[in-house]
């Protein structure tokens, strides 16, 4: 059987997660990307093809001129869509392109859930060049691109001067995309990863996340939790459905304040970061596999058996300037405290970046797994607090 998996940019996810679930399967799996040669050079076993894979029209044409598929899958926030159309175009299973749309389009996402009653956000979409002056929003406010991902440009701003000082710094990096501009949503950070077949949703727990200081939103630690309150569970869920979403892995972040649950963003994907990765180890289930079958269209089963006694926290420490990373600690498996911990560089010494204010400024990946928050929490702590990180400008 043969899937075509789309993908932009390298990740750990791909790399380390769906393509080892793809061999242990036995299938054949064919990238198609739009950056052949850094995949390549990540992972050289599967076939991997150019193609512009923005564009749903090309991903449906290099596929028709290839080998029939099996499937069509992507763990990708900017490919949903393309791989739903191309994955329906060709009769196989799929999310419904509808949602993968309206969850990967902020402003529809708003509009979709306003429309449905499901607990509306105060919400403006702002196209290119549009003065966001003229807004009727409330303060504090943030504002992010429409189709952005992983809290890059998304920002707090106090007041109506500062909203059109930071629409002018994000439009100066992103010329012609259309902002959001929502009310600020106060509460505990939270996530919610499911896994359906479109007849069964399985529930695989969630993180509580832990945020950089305003006026940025950069997720610095995650601690997991193996269920969260009831009636907050049903709310989120409820606004799902609102969107149509129900197929595949999606990983929900909302904000809970008072036991009143708001979507901040869907991700009708799998989490990333290294935060699937550590899901299946916690879980205990081959959660990559479950996630291709159910794009093979085979059912999930009634019961996944996860365990629910383990615990959990991921930390990142981030760069706090700009330059070049000169001392760093390299990768790290130990057992601390029946505490099992893993530490993975996530930037080489010698390279150079600027700040970003995102994801991008991390430079490695902590986490700790065992039964006892109290101590994976110390075990991650202790770890961090003993290395050493330099950049040097």
């Amino acid at each position: 059987m043969r899937v075509y998996l789309l993908a932009r940019n390298p990740t750990d996810s791909v790399t380390d997660g769906f393509l080892p679930a793809a061999r242990r399967l036995g299938l054949d799996v064919t990238v198609l990307t739009d950056q052949p040669a850094a995949h390549r050079l990540r992972a050289p076993e599967p076939e991997t093809l150019g193609c512009d894979v923005r564009d749903f029209r090309a991903v449906i044409a290099r596929i028709s001129a290839h080998h029939r598929p099996d499937a069509v899958f992507t763990n990708s926030d900017h490919l949903q869509t393309q791989a739903a159309l191309a994955a329906d175009y060709f009769g196989l299973p799929a999310k419904s392109w509808r949602a993968a749309h309206a969850t990967k389009d902020k402003a529809e996402m708003r509009r979709r859930l306003a429309a449905a009653g499901a607990d509306p956000v105060r919400a403006a979409e702002l196209p290119a060049g549009a003065d966001p002056a003229a807004l009727d929003v409330p303060y504090p406010c943030v504002v992010k691109p429409r189709e952005g991902v992983a809290s890059e440009d998304v920002v707090l701003a106090a007041d109506a001067a500062e909203l059109v000082r930071r629409c002018a710094e994000i439009r100066a990096r992103r010329p012609g995309e259309a902002l959001v501009v929502e009310e600020f949503l106060e509460g505990e950070l939270c996530t919610l990863e499911t896994l359906g077949d479109g007849r069964v949703r399985h529930l695989l727990g969630g993180f509580h996340t832990e945020l950089s200081p305003p006026p940025y939103f950069v997720e610095e630690r995650m601690s997991y939790v193996p269920a969260h309150p009831g009636p907050v569970t049903a709310q989120v869920l409820g606004q799902l459905d609102a969107l149509g979403v129900g197929f595949g892995a999606c990983h929900t972040e909302f904000v809970v304040s008072g036991g009143r649950a708001r979507l901040v963003e869907v991700n009708y994907r799998a989490i990333g970061d290294q935060c699937d990765l550590l899901l299946a180890r916690l879980l205990g289930i081959p959660l990559f596999a479950h996630i291709l079958r159910t794009h093979l269209g085979e059912p999930l089963p009634a019961d996944l058996g996860v365990r629910t006694d383990g615990r959990a926290r991921l930390s990142y420490p981030c760069a706090d300037a700009a330059g070049t990373l000169t001392a760093a600690p390299g990768p790290a498996d130990l057992v601390v405290d029946g505490v099992e911990l893993t530490y993975r560089p996530l930037r080489a010494v010698g390279e150079r970046h600027e700040l970003h204010r995102t994801n991008r400024d991390f430079l490695g990946v902590a986490h700790g797994i065992g039964t006892d928050q109290e101590r994976v929490d110390r075990a991650v702590a202790d770890f961090l607090a003993a290395q050493r990180w330099e950049i040097t400008p």
